[in-house]
């Protein structure tokens, strides 16, 4: 349910379950973190994120939310996997991004959409609590306004609004989403590892 390929020396990390809207189960969020693990330890230089289908990812499985899942460290060690990755890391969303799938979306360097995607976060309505850094990511990026229109009056974002707060950096089409990350990948998958490092490490530090 977790695919890794490469292409123009990307790496391409793709959510396939799409028979139950590529929800989450604690075994595919250890799959993507170990893969994440192993290109850490590679030379690669930009990692793309994506979904099979026409959803992202709806979150959290909900049987399995509700079986213990909803409080999993793996959410936090995935979303921690991605935002200490080496590399250039970019959330390529192929639809809707809901839920505990937004860690490891938050966490990414750059967002790109499709302009049907829809993002929201229903913990309030669930009951669950957010994973404890997401609310933290989110506010750096859309203010504490915006992330309680999220979190806490449960709106879902359209892409175009999403764009315009800052919550995603790009709008792409369907059939040219992975083609537009490659793009923003270029300058990365040129250089070499260490200075992709180097650069990122720069900027982070300065947040």
């Amino acid at each position: 349910m977790i695919t890794l390929g490469h292409r123009q020396g990307s790496a391409i990390l793709t959510i396939a379950r799409t028979d139950k809207a590529n929800s989450l189960t604690e075994e595919m969020l250890q799959h993507l973190t170990a893969h994440l693990d192993d290109l850490a330890a590679s030379d690669c230089r930009a990692v793309i994120l994506t979904g099979a289908g026409r959803v992202f990812s709806a979150g959290a499985d909900l049987d399995a939310a509700r079986a213990g899942l909803a409080v999993s460290p793996e959410w936090e060690r995935l979303s921690a996997r991605v935002a200490s990755m080496p590399c250039l890391t970019i959330a390529a969303l192929n639809g809707t991004a809901a839920g505990g799938a937004l860690g490891m979306v938050l966490a990414c360097d750059l967002r790109i959409a499709v302009p049907e995607a829809r993002i929201f976060y229903p913990v309030m309505r669930l009951g669950f609590l957010p994973q404890p850094s997401d609310p933290i990511r989110l506010r750096a990026l859309v203010g504490p306004s915006r992330a309680k229109m999220i979190l806490m009056a449960g709106q879902k974002i359209g892409a175009a609004e999403a764009l315009a707060w800052g919550l995603i950096d790009r709008l792409s089409g369907p059939d040219s989403l992975i083609d537009d990350a490659l793009a923003l990948a270029g300058d990365c998958l040129a250089a070499a590892p260490d200075h992709v490092a180097t650069i990122k490490g720069m900027i982070d530090r300065a947040i």
